[in-house]
């Protein structure tokens, strides 16, 4: 299970190198929302969970693309990806990489 103080935060020049993209493709991958990055001592960074081998982790977009549709905010839709979710019985992110999208967005949609 993830802990948001072990979360390791990937800046933009290490996501280009990482997923071998320029920098104009990585910050696509952010306004596509296949990527979520939030702002770190002035730094965009991503959490390196988001990323499985060297490629956006598949699920990631459209449980990013639900959540904006219920009205989060690019800070709490990470928030709650990475926060334990009691319902889960761990991260939504942690979910999500253990291939339980379906009841990831089950419990995301029930938070309205």
């Amino acid at each position: 299970m993830s802990d948001s103080t072990d979360i390791r935060w990937l800046t933009v020049p290490e996501l280009t190198e990482l997923l071998d993209l320029k920098v104009s493709q990585v910050r696509r991958l952010i306004e596509d929302r296949a990527l979520l990055a939030r702002r770190v001592d002035g730094v965009w960074r991503v959490p390196e969970l988001f990323i499985r081998g060297s490629e956006p982790l598949g699920e990631l977009r459209g449980t990013l693309v639900l959540l904006s549709d219920l009205g989060f905010s690019d800070d709490e839709a990470m928030d709650w990806l990475l926060a334990p979710e009691e319902s889960l019985g761990v991260s939504p992110i942690d979910a999500l990489r253990a291939g339980r999208k379906a009841e990831v967005r089950r419990v995301a949609q029930a938070l309205l």
